[in-house]
């Protein structure tokens, strides 16, 4: 093999690691400390967040027909001069928000 030859060889070899590794980046979990955070600041830009939640290990979840791997998660907003918890389900993988929804649709907590 002569040296023009090795060269490229070399350079096809590293670009298919480089890209090989960005898939393997791209499928790797996110930590629940940082899909929590995520949620929170979102919720943060409309409404006041006085606490919030996450379990620490993934779970499957269906919805709509698909899979997803997502935390479970909850926080409470400051709504209309009430605290109202909610529960949410985040993606594992990319921190986007799958569900949310009340947390006792019957139980809301008013500020004395």
């Amino acid at each position: 093999m002569n040296k023009k030859n090795t060269i490229i060889v070399a350079g096809c070899a590293f670009l298919l690691g480089y890209f090989l590794k960005q898939q393997q980046n791209e499928r790797q979990r996110i930590k629940p400390e940082k899909a929590l955070k995520v949620v929170k600041e979102c919720f943060q830009k409309k409404y006041e967040v006085s606490g919030s939640w996450i379990y620490m290990k993934s779970e499957p979840l269906q919805k709509n027909g698909l899979e997803y791997e997502v935390y479970h998660g909850g926080i409470t907003k400051y709504i209309n001069s009430e605290y109202v918890p909610y529960e949410f389900y985040v993606d594992a993988y990319t921190g986007t928000v799958i569900d949310m929804f009340p947390q006792h649709p019957n139980q809301v907590h008013t500020t004395a």
